[in-house]
């Protein structure tokens, strides 16, 4: 259908879409109970408006529904009925079930989730075989309108216009229209209440005034006839009758000075009354203060506004907090204007009753009657002029509450497709030919998307075009510490690191010799890597000293099994003038080339420390003593501190692991190449387990190396076997 607004359009829209005034519709129309004809053929015909029974259970208990009810029922053209009802008491429990019969129709079946009531048509409908099976699904109203929901759509017609288009998808055409016509029908009355807010409200502040003062006018005027039925007045001199003259006029003054305090008198003890809190204030109610009647506006406009907010929105909502905060401080100023209106009135109310008091003392002498007369008089015509003043307001506030328009207006009544929308059969067909296709090319690229971690050389070099150094084989650990490298041994994992020292070196240039190992993140074996290069070049012949530059996770004390509360670098950088670097070294028991620069204690400035200058004084002292400087770092995918120290190093060794490091950290390795973080970069890969995949590059080794009785040994790339296979 085609629906024509008057009001801000993307806030209408929003309106006409909240769950709010999608549930009342369902309500209204008991669209949360689905009716439907059972047959043998297991695809069931919804029943709208033609079902030969009727099943009802109030909103209320169908939102306290913790899981749909089934009802089965079994009519007959006698008018029995046999209804099974299935239900959960509990989200969590098992299903119940409840069976009975009724001879007759309207009957009313009591569950443990709710009453239901089941009433028939006028008329018995003709049966085929006399009877006719029925289902009922019940569902919450909220879970109902969510549905109604999704498959609503709003949209406008034109981006000039404030037309919208409102269309529904709906398994029944009937139903589908009627809930356009009634959503529209809700919307308009639900916006009507809404502009009539102030008026209905004020209607009724005017209806309790009017019955207020009706009684206390009745009362007056009966004391006035009784007096006179009692009572003679006499006639004044004609001085009396000027100065009852004059004092007639101020005492015109003083009734509508009354008036108009009893008004604001009244208005006050309205805003005062908690009650009314939220709620918006009279205003057409005869007062003469035009600021107090803007300030009464304005802060009217503020309540209806935040009452339209909450409708799509909650009292969390940040603009609904600010508007509270906005509406507070406006009450404020409502009480602070009403409080000066009524200080004035009677500050003029004073006046006018010294003004009075002057005439009135020239009647002193008039007849007692004559005073007790125009006291009751006046009291008459003043509740006389309010009564009258408050019946021309209620008139004219009838005609404000007449005269409202309707929100929007249909311009095209809804009309269903005569084709289904859904779904479509040429649309099923080609669906059918791209899953045939996409599905057997999915499944390689899931496959293929799945394998985020690196797995072997052909990954690695995917990646980058970074020297790989080498491919070092999965170890289990076996006794303390995590040295594999023996001296004067030549299994596997001692010529891997045999042939990793010799690719090394080739790389390294002259005078090059501190080398800094890191990687993408914490167990990818860049300590374990480190101190085993570092024990073969010891055993080479070479001066090593590995230094725990990985100062907030410290892993060398698990490669050399030492005790990580050693004093180490970090005691030397935080205070270089006392502190002696060399004092700190740790000799290692492995090899008399071989020593220890422990990490230290953590400090709580890790990247400052590392940043200052005694740590290019402490890698200079080093090389002086040392040929080899091994640098354990922190890995540089986590934190700034490798990067920091690789200001020091002549080159990095980024270290990967089979089935650990992912691809997309890896990737980092590119980065630190492009920005040439380091003079020199290379990477190993640690971890392969040689007996579950073959290698591009496969060595050809069993448990030990094929030596002969006097030279050569079975080591090279581009033949080779399944680790694990014996070297024939």
């Amino acid at each position: 259908g085609m629906l024509s607004m008057t009001s801000n359009f993307d806030n209408e829209v929003e309106i006409l879409r909240s769950r709010t005034l999608i549930k009342k519709v369902v309500n209204d129309m008991g669209l949360y109970i689905d009716m439907e004809e059972s047959n043998a053929l297991g695809f069931n015909p919804p029943l709208y408006k033609n079902s030969p029974v009727n099943v009802f259970i109030t909103p209320e208990e169908a939102d306290r529904l913790v899981a749909p009810v089934e009802l089965r029922m079994r009519y007959t053209k006698e008018g029995q009925l046999t209804v099974r009802a299935e239900y959960k008491i509990d989200k969590e429990g098992d299903e119940e079930t409840m069976e009975q019969g009724f001879d007759r129709l309207p009957a009313i079946l009591p569950t443990p989730v709710g009453v239901f009531s089941f009433t028939c048509m006028d008329s018995i409908p003709e049966l085929e075989g006399g009877e006719i099976e029925l289902v009922a699904h019940v569902h919450t109203p909220t879970s109902t309108a969510e549905a109604y929901g999704k498959d609503l759509s709003v949209t406008p017609s034109s981006k000039t216009t404030t037309i919208a288009k409102v269309s529904l998808k709906n398994t029944v055409r009937q139903r589908g229209v009627d809930f356009i016509n009634r959503l529209v029908s809700f919307y308009n009355q639900d916006a009507n209440d809404e502009k009539n807010e102030v008026a209905q409200k004020t209607a009724e502040f005017i209806e309790e005034r009017i019955g207020i003062i009706n009684g206390e006018l009745g009362t007056t005027e009966s004391e006035l006839a009784a007096f006179k039925q009692r009572s003679g007045l006499t006639n004044l001199t004609s001085d009396a009758q000027m100065a009852l003259q004059e004092s007639s006029r101020y005492e015109q003054q003083r009734t509508e000075n009354a008036t108009q305090i009893n008004l604001v008198q009244y208005l006050r003890n309205y805003i005062d009354d908690p009650a009314n809190m939220d709620e918006v204030i009279p205003a057409n109610v005869g007062l003469r203060d035009q600021n107090l009647t803007s300030v009464i506006d304005q802060y009217n406009t503020m309540i209806i506004e935040r009452k339209r907010l909450l409708r799509t929105s909650s009292d969390s909502n940040p603009a609904i907090i600010n508007m509270n905060a906005g509406i507070e401080a406006m009450r404020r100023n409502v009480k602070t204007t009403v409080n000066s209106v009524l200080k004035g009135l009677q500050i003029a109310k004073a006046d006018i009753d010294r003004q009075a008091s002057k005439f009135e003392s020239r009647i002193s002498d008039a007849p007692r009657q004559e005073k007790e007369f125009m006291t009751i008089s006046r009291q008459q015509e003043i509740k006389a002029t309010l009564y009258v003043m408050l019946l021309q307001k209620r008139e004219e506030n009838a005609i404000t509450l007449a005269a409202t328009a309707n929100n929007g207006r249909i311009i095209e009544e809804p009309l269903a497709d005569m084709a289904p929308v859904a779904p479509k059969r040429m649309v099923f067909m080609l669906a059918a030919l791209i899953l045939g296709l996409a599905i057997p090319v999915g499944i390689v690229y899931l496959h293929d998307l799945l394998k985020y971690k690196i797995e072997n050389r052909e990954d690695v070099e995917a990646i980058t075009g970074v020297a790989i150094l080498a491919e070092l084989p999965l170890v289990k650990k076996t006794g303390e510490g995590s040295i594999v490298v023996r001296e004067n041994k030549n299994d596997l994992m001692e010529e891997m690191f045999r042939g990793l020292r010799t690719n090394l070196l080739f790389m390294l240039g002259k005078d090059e010799r501190v080398i800094l190992f890191s990687s993408t993140q914490p167990g990818e074996g860049k300590s374990f890597v480190a101190g085993n290069l570092a024990v073969s070049l010891a055993y080479l012949g070479k001066r090593v000293v590995v230094v725990g530059m990985d100062i907030r996770k410290p892993g060398l004390n698990k490669v050399f099994n030492i005790s990580r509360k050693m004093e180490g670098i970090t005691n030397y950088l935080s205070d270089p003038d006392h502190v002696e670097l060399f004092d700190m070294v740790q000799r290692s028991d492995i090899s008399p080339n071989l020593d220890i620069l422990p990490g230290g204690p953590i400090p709580p400035n890790p990247t400052e420390l590392v940043a200052r200058d005694v740590l290019e004084k402490a890698i200079a002292r080093l090389k002086e003593r040392y040929d080899y400087v091994i640098l354990d770092t922190a890995p540089i995918g986590m934190v700034t501190d490798t990067a920091i120290i690789g200001r020091v190093a002549d080159m990095c060794v980024y270290v990967c692991r089979a089935d650990v490091t992912p691809k997309a950290g890896f990737s980092y390795i590119n980065v630190l190449r492009r920005e040439r973080k380091f003079p020199k970069l290379a990477t190993v890969i640690n971890g392969l387990d040689m007996t579950k995949r073959k290698n591009s590059y496969g060595y050809g080794y069993g448990k030990k190396y094929g030596y002969g009785k006097g030279y050569g040994y079975g080591y090279g790339y581009g033949y080779g076997f399944e680790a694990g296979d014996k070297k024939k």
